[in-house]
C-alpha cells in the first residue's frame, strides 16, 4: 500500500493504463476488461485490475497535469512494480495535418514545465516514449487501419494560457498536439527503467477552431482504448504482482 493507491501487493498488473478521469477509468474497466476487481478509491482516483483476452491489465486514474501524473506514476511503479505505463487521452492538434478523431503517439513530449528544470538543475532533458511499446502500437493502429500520426507533443503546465497564440511557436518547430502529462510519465519511465507510452485522440483543433461533440469523443476514446488494450495484450504482460 503507498500514500495515494491504497492497493495490497500484487493487486496491480503489469501493464497499467492511465486516462486522466478517474470515471473514464471506471469506464473501461467494466466495458473492456473481464474478472475486474476495483484495488483504488483513495481521494476518489479509481483504479481497477482485470484481464483483456486472458491478459492482466490495470487501469488507474491519474488526474490532471504532471504534478498529479507523477504521484501515481511513481507510486504505481515503486510500490507496485508496474513494467508498462500507457496513457490514454486527449489532445488539441495545432498542426493543419492532424484532424478531429485522429489518434496521436507521443514519440517524444516537449513542456513549459519546470519540473524537469528542477530534476536536472537546470538542464534540458528530451523525453521520450519506450520503444517496444512505440514499435508494437504503430503496428496495431496500421494492422487496425486507424488514422495516426507519431512525433512531438507539448506537455503544457496550463490549460488557460493569457497569450493565445504562445502555441504557434511550437506549431513552427513540428509539435503536433498539446496535452497536459506525458513528459512526466516518459522522464519517471526513464527515471525507473520502464516503458511507457501515451496515445491521445485529437478533440479539438487550436488551427482550426473544431471541436468534436461528445457523442463523438466516446467513439474515438473507444478506437484509442482497444488498440491501447491491444498492445498489452500483444506484449504478454505478467501476472499481477509478479
Amino acid at each position: 500500500m503507498s500514500i495515494h493507491i491504497g492497493a495490497p501487493d500484487g493487486a496491480v498488473a503489469e501493464t497499467v493504463l492511465l486516462p486522466g478521469d478517474p470515471l473514464r477509468a471506471q469506464f473501461v474497466a467494466e466495458n473492456y476488461l473481464e474478472d475486474v476487481t476495483q484495488y483504488n478509491a483513495v481521494r476518489g482516483m479509481l483504479g481497477f485490475t482485470g484481464t483483456y483476452q486472458g491478459v492482466p491489465v490495470s487501469v488507474q486514474g491519474s488526474g490532471m497535469g504532471m504534478p498529479s501524473l507523477a504521484i501515481y506514476a511513481t507510486e504505481l511503479i515503486t510500490a507496485y512494480h508496474a513494467k508498462r505505463l500507457i496513457r490514454i487521452g486527449s489532445c488539441g492538434s495545432i498542426q493543419e495535418s492532424l484532424h478531429l478523431r485522429d489518434i496521436v503517439l507521443a514519440m517524444a513530449a516537449s513542456t513549459d514545465s519546470a519540473m524537469n528544470r528542477m530534476r536536472f538543475h537546470g538542464m534540458d532533458y528530451a523525453a521520450t516514449a519506450g520503444w517496444n511499446l512505440f514499435r508494437t502500437a504503430v503496428d496495431v493502429l496500421e494492422s487496425k487501419g486507424l488514422p495516426f500520426l507519431a512525433g512531438n507533443i507539448l506537455s503544457s503546465d496550463t490549460f488557460y494560457n493569457d497569450d493565445p497564440d504562445l502555441w504557434k511557436v511550437w506549431q513552427t518547430h513540428g509539435v503536433l498536439a498539446i496535452e497536459m502529462e506525458t513528459n512526466q510519465l516518459y522522464t519517471l519511465a526513464a527515471r525507473y527503467g520502464v516503458e511507457a507510452l501515451t496515445f491521445l485522440t485529437v478533440s479539438d483543433s487550436l488551427v482550426t477552431g473544431e471541436e468534436m461533440s461528445s457523442a463523438a469523443r466516446q467513439s474515438s476514446f473507444h478506437d484509442m482504448v482497444e488498440s491501447a488494450l491491444t498492445v498489452a495484450h500483444r506484449l504478454g504482460a505478467g501476472p499481477a504482482g509478479k
